[in-house]
């Protein structure tokens, strides 16, 4: 079972890495003839510059693909762990969703300039632990309704993701793999925390950064 842990975790990693990789903003905006998001607006290829760039439909689509990046590099490394392995650890088809993470942040078809992360962080937890998932989506959404930051509402949710991953989920290491990813959602952040400390920060649906 060692031996199949140690072959299968950088295979899945791998996996999820090329599947996080694939920008869906950066994809989206060029179908829909928006400018490039990472030269406009905030810079940075996520849903919320998206919206700033091209408007509803089109930061909708890259939400989505953004999330779906994170849940099918789960669900896709789970049917994987239990079709090649017996009782293996539950916590293994989260790898892929790290992998899907990290090539999120750091895409090696774009650049490794890429995203900062929630959405498909937020896919990887659908995947793993659904309510965890559904935890940190109503913190999200409270935080953005009461102060209409999208930044503060994303620090907010996963600042409060690993204690409800230690309360909600069965597995130890899920709460450490949050917590990981966590710090470097808050890493990615640290220009929007700046801003917010500053006033500087831009609210929802406002045109520009």
């Amino acid at each position: 079972m060692h031996i199949q842990i140690f072959i299968l975790c950088p295979a899945l990693f791998l996996f999820g890495y090329l599947t996080g990789s694939i920008s869906t903003a950066i994809i989206t905006s060029r179908l829909m003839n928006l400018p490039d998001p990472r030269s406009g607006g905030s810079g940075n290829p996520g849903a919320t510059n998206v919206l700033r760039l091209g408007g509803k439909k089109a930061a909708i689509i890259t939400l989505l693909g953004d999330a779906l990046k994170g849940l099918l590099a789960v669900l896709i490394a789970g049917i994987c762990v239990n079709t090649f392995t017996t009782n293996s650890p539950s916590w293994l088809p989260a790898i892929a969703g790290i992998g899907a993470f990290i090539g999120h942040l750091y895409p090696v078809f774009f650049g490794f300039k890429g995203g900062k992360g929630v959405a498909t962080a937020l896919g990887m937890l659908l995947g793993t632990a659904w309510p965890v998932f559904l935890l940190t989506v109503l913190t999200w959404l409270l935080v953005a309704w009461l102060f209409k930051y999208s930044a503060l509402a994303a620090l907010t949710a996963f600042a409060l993701a690993p204690l409800y991953s230690i309360w909600l989920a069965d597995s130890e290491v899920v709460a450490v793999i949050l917590f990981g990813m966590t710090l470097l959602i808050f890493w990615r952040h640290r220009g929007n925390i700046q801003r917010l400390i500053s006033g500087n920060e831009s609210k929802i649906g406002a045109s520009k950064n």
